[in-house]
C-alpha cells in the first residue's frame, strides 16, 4: 500500500509540473515575423459566429495582422456538432474585421490539431513557405507548436487568445495527456 502511495504522489507530482510547463509555455507571448498565422478552430454558437473563445483566438490573430507581423492568416476547422463550417465563419468574421479576403486561407479539412497542422505544412511548402506563428488558447499552445513543427514548420511565434473561463482548467489537464500522446506518435516531415 505504502508502494501505491509513493507512485500516485509520484504521478501527480509529474502530471502537475508537465501542465504547469505547458501553461507557463503558452501564456509566454512571442512573435517574430512569419509567412502566416495559423489559428485552430473552436465551436461556432448559434447564429453561424464564432464562440467566445473562437473569437478570442481569432483577435489574437487580428492583433498579429494588423501588427504586420504576418501577411496570411490560416484559419483550420471542420464542420463541427453545431454544421457550421469553421474555417468559413472565421473567415467571414475577420473580414468583418477588415482582413482582406485575400490574406486568408481557409481549411475545412482541419477537423483537429494535427489535421490543422498537416494542412498548414502543406499550404507553406507549396507556396514556397516556411514560417508560421500559432494563435489558439494558452493550454493549447504548446501542443499545436509541436505538431506544426513535426509537419516542417517553422514556429517562430505564439500568443494566446485572451479569453479564459473555468472549463480552462480541465483543458490544462487534458493537453498534458494531448501533448505527450502527440510528442510520441506523430512522425517529423521529412526534410
Amino acid at each position: 500500500m505504502r508502494k501505491f502511495g509513493i507512485i500516485a504522489c509520484l504521478v501527480f507530482s509529474l502530471y502537475s509540473v508537465a501542465a504547469i510547463a505547458i501553461a507557463l509555455y503558452g501564456l509566454n507571448d512571442h512573435a517574430d515575423y512569419a509567412d502566416m498565422i495559423v489559428v485552430p478552430g473552436n465551436t461556432v454558437a448559434p447564429g453561424g459566429v464564432p464562440s467566445p473563445r473562437l473569437q478570442s483566438r481569432l483577435d489574437a490573430a487580428l492583433r498579429l495582422f494588423k501588427g504586420q507581423r504576418a501577411p496570411l492568416i490560416f484559419v483550420s476547422g471542420g464542420v463541427g456538432g453545431e454544421g457550421y463550417d469553421e474555417a468559413a465563419v472565421m473567415a467571414a468574421y475577420l473580414i468583418s474585421k477588415g482582413v482582406p479576403a485575400e490574406a486568408i486561407i481557409r481549411d475545412p479539412s482541419g477537423v483537429n490539431t494535427a489535421a490543422t497542422a498537416v494542412n498548414a505544412g502543406r499550404y507553406l511548402r507549396a507556396h514556397t513557405l516556411r514560417s508560421a506563428i500559432v494563435a489558439t488558447q494558452y493550454f493549447h499552445v504548446a501542443r499545436t507548436g509541436l505538431a506544426l513543427g513535426r509537419n516542417g514548420v517553422d514556429v517562430v511565434g505564439t500568443v494566446h487568445a485572451r479569453y479564459f473561463e473555468v472549463r480552462d482548467v480541465y483543458s490544462l489537464l487534458r493537453e498534458v495527456l494531448g501533448f505527450a500522446v502527440y510528442y510520441v506518435t506523430l512522425k517529423d516531415y521529412p526534410s
